[in-house]
C-alpha cells in the first residue's frame, strides 16, 4: 500500500495529474466518481496567491467529495512559496504539491516550473523550507531534468525525500522534450530502485492504455501512475484501468448515452462554478475526447466548440444523442 505521509493511497493508486484549465473541480468530480484515487488542483502561482489574484484564488476551491485532494503551487521565491503555504492551508487539502516540472516558457523564464531544474540547490532548499513551514504532507512533482545532458533524477528525488518530501511524481520527459518524443520511465525505475528510497515514487507520461498502467506497475515497479492528458474528456480512464488490473480484460467503453449525460453534467458544473461564459468557454476542450471515434462527428464538434450560449451546446448534446444513439464504440 503506497502512503502519502499518513494518507494510504492504496495499493498502485491512479492520481489524476494538476493540469492547467482541466483538473477544477467539475473535472476533479467526474474522475473521483470514475476511481481516480488522489486528484490535484490546477497549477496555482504562488505570486497570484500573495496577491489575492482571484483566478488563482478561485483554484483553491476543494470540496469534501474529492479527498484525498491536494493543492499543487508554483513558484521560485522563497517568502512568495512560504506565504502561499499559509494561504493554501487555509483551504483544507491533504496534501500541498509543488510544481518542479512545468514546460512552459512564462513559468520556466521565472525560474519556476521545470525551470528550476536548472537549479537543483534551490529546488532542495525551497523543498526543506516549505515542509518545515506545514503540517500537511509535502509532495513533488517534477521532470527528468532540464535536457538529456543534465538529468540527475535519482540524486534529485533522494534528496527531496532526505528534507521531508512525502512522495515524488516523475514526468519521463526533460524540459526540452516538452511533450515530444516518448516518456522514458527507466530512470523513475531507478531512482525507484535506489535503496535509500522509501516514499512513493508515481510515474507521469504516456500512460494513455490500461496495458500501460500495468506495464507501468509490473514492469517498472512503480508505486502508482499519475493520468494526465489520458483523463481529459474521458474521465472513465480511472474505471478502465482498474477493471484491467482487476480482470486482465477490457471494459466495454462509455455509450453515446454515458458520454452525453457527462458531458451535460461537466458543463453544467463548470457554470454553476465559474459562471456560463468561462464555463462554457473551458469546457470546449474536452469534447473531442468525449466524443471521440463517432464518424462524421466535425459538424457538431463545431457547433460545440463555437457556440458561446449554453442552451444551443446543450441542444448540440440531445442531437448527438439522438442521431446517433445506435453507434458502439470500439474499446
Amino acid at each position: 500500500m503506497a502512503k502519502i505521509g499518513d494518507i494510504d493511497v492504496g495499493e498502485f493508486p491512479l492520481l489524476l495529474a494538476p493540469m492547467e484549465d482541466v483538473s477544477d473541480p467539475p473535472f476533479r468530480a467526474l474522475c473521483k466518481e470514475q476511481g481516480a484515487d488522489v486528484v490535484y488542483t490546477e497549477f496555482i502561482s504562488s505570486e497570484g496567491l500573495i496577491r489575492d489574484a482571484a483566478k488563482s484564488v478561485m483554484k483553491l476551491d476543494i470540496y469534501e467529495k474529492e479527498r484525498p485532494v491536494g493543492i499543487q503551487i508554483f513558484g521560485a521565491n522563497l517568502d512568495s512559496m512560504l506565504k502561499s503555504v499559509e494561504i493554501v492551508e487555509a483551504s483544507g487539502p491533504d496534501i500541498i504539491d509543488i510544481n518542479f516540472g512545468c514546460p512552459v516558457k512564462k513559468v520556466v523564464s521565472k525560474g519556476a516550473g521545470a525551470g528550476i531544474l536548472k537549479d537543483i540547490d534551490l529546488m532542495v532548499s525551497l523543498t526543506k523550507a516549505m515542509v518545515e513551514h506545514t503540517k500537511l504532507p509535502v509532495t513533488v512533482k517534477t521532470r527528468l531534468g532540464w535536457d538529456h545532458d543534465s538529468i540527475r533524477i535519482v540524486e534529485v528525488a533522494e534528496r527531496l525525500q532526505d528534507v521531508g518530501a512525502k512522495a515524488i511524481s516523475i514526468h519521463g520527459r526533460t524540459r526540452s522534450q516538452m511533450y515530444k518524443g516518448n516518456a522514458d520511465w527507466r530512470p523513475i525505475a531507478e531512482v525507484k530502485n535506489n535503496p535509500r528510497m522509501h516514499i512513493p515514487v508515481f510515474g507521469n507520461g504516456d500512460v494513455d492504455t490500461p496495458e500501460r498502467a500495468m506495464e507501468m506497475r509490473d514492469a517498472y515497479g512503480l508505486d502508482g501512475a499519475m493520468i494526465g492528458r489520458a483523463s481529459i474528456g474521458y474521465p472513465w480512464f480511472f474505471k478502465e484501468v482498474k477493471h484491467y488490473f482487476e480482470t486482465g480484460k477490457k471494459l466495454a467503453p462509455p455509450t453515446i448515452e454515458e458520454r452525453v449525460i457527462a458531458a451535460r453534467r461537466h458543463l453544467q458544473m463548470a457554470i454553476d462554478w465559474k459562471g456560463e461564459k468561462l464555463g462554457v468557454f473551458e469546457t470546449r476542450r474536452h469534447y473531442t475526447n468525449y466524443f471521440k471515434g463517432i464518424p462524421h462527428f466535425k459538424e457538431y464538434r463545431t457547433k460545440m466548440v463555437t457556440s458561446d450560449d449554453v442552451k444551443d451546446v446543450f441542444a448540440v448534446f440531445d442531437e448527438v444523442a439522438a442521431t446517433f444513439s445506435d453507434f458502439e464504440f470500439i474499446s
